[in-house]
């Protein structure tokens, strides 16, 4: 796989290409990953949850980051690898820049942030720094006790318009990809066809120019539950290997996600 870079995503998204990512926490997998063109990478902060055993992923630290985010660089080179900025690593812009820092001398190309237009100013300043964004929309983890749990997010009118607004403002200030955690579909569509940047949809219908799932969801292997937007491919296949290029290639051709693992 050549080296993937923002600019190869706007152009996917320009061409109605869509493609594939995956959440990686280590250097096989993500050597795996990378040998079946899976472009994007992101290391989550979901590894407290599918690593750890946690029931959220607020504990979740910058250090443990960073240390997940060296793995992966060191099995995947060419990937445009994506880093979670954890719980409270944002509460400032300038504790922001600390801790992107940290994320990207580790590995990685960019920074994951989850937020809505509060975080304007930390965007601004992160892309003045040099440090690439990607703004997460939708059900956010780290808000999960404001939620009272992990729920769909934007079936309100109200929060459905402010969700648009987010992703305009987060793109205006920066933000080169943005991710949507699940939302309605039609509303994932509507933002997708407003920004002009990628995105990434996980729990978000297919309109999306891109598809996001936890390793661990897609191998059939979490040990807690299977997301209702997700899809078991080791089950149909019985190789990781083969498992990851047919999550890829229903990906490229729409037929993942289907109705079953979508949210209106």
């Amino acid at each position: 796989m050549k080296k993937i870079t923002i600019t190869d995503l706007i152009t996917w998204k320009q061409q109605g290409q869509k493609f594939a990512s995956l959440t990686a926490y280590d250097a096989s997998f993500a050597q795996l990953f990378e040998q079946q063109d899976v472009p994007v990478l992101l290391v989550g902060d979901s590894l407290g949850m599918v690593l750890q055993g946690k029931s959220d992923t607020l504990s979740v630290s910058v250090d443990e980051l960073a240390y997940h985010t060296r793995c992966v660089r060191a099995g995947s080179p060419n990937s445009l690898l994506m880093a979670d900025m954890p719980f409270m690593s944002c509460a400032t812009p300038e504790q922001a820049c600390t801790n992107a820092a940290a994320l990207i001398k580790a590995g990685a190309n960019m920074v994951k942030v989850e937020g809505g237009s509060w975080l304007v100013d930390t965007v601004k300043m992160l892309t003045e720094r040099a440090v690439p964004v990607c703004a997460h929309l939708g059900l956010t983890p780290q808000s999960v006790n404001i939620f009272g749990g992990f729920k769909v997010q934007g079936r309100e009118e109200e929060k459905a318009e402010q969700m648009v607004a987010d992703a305009v403002a987060l793109e205006k200030a920066g933000a080169q990809i943005i991710v949507l955690e699940c939302v309605p579909a039609s509303l994932a569509k509507r933002i997708t066809e407003t920004v002009s940047v990628p995105v990434i949809g996980i729990g978000a219908g297919g309109d999306t120019d891109g598809q996001i799932l936890v390793m661990h969801d897609m191998l059939g292997v979490s040990a807690n539950y299977m997301p209702k937007f997700s899809k078991n491919y080791l089950a149909e296949t019985g190789d990781a290997r083969a498992a990851v290029a047919k999550y890829v290639q229903e990906v490229a051709s729409g037929e993942f996600p289907g109705s079953a693992h979508t949210f209106k």
